[in-house]
């Protein structure tokens, strides 16, 4: 009896860190998708000191930190390199 308890605990704490696992892997991907389209969007910005290029420029140095120290190479995803 003790044993089957034990055994279910166990059985419960890795199905929660697999699904904690894939939600990471998924606001990952959502990190990524989102450092991307800002990167698109300002490049379409011709006035880099408008108060909409700084607010975009604010996120897209959040997300450069979120995704570093995730582990994430940025490499050849950062298209704006500030």
């Amino acid at each position: 009896m003790i044993i089957t308890n034990s055994r279910r605990i166990y059985e419960k704490a890795v199905e929660n860190i697999e699904i904690m696992e894939v939600a990471e892997k998924e606001q990952m991907q959502k990190n990524v998708e989102e450092f991307d389209r800002l990167q698109r969007f300002m490049a379409l910005v011709d006035d880099k000191e408008s108060a909409v290029y700084k607010a975009m420029k604010e996120r897209y140095i959040a997300l450069k930190v979120i995704l570093t120290a995730s582990g994430i190479n940025l490499t050849e995803l950062d298209r704006i390199k500030e």
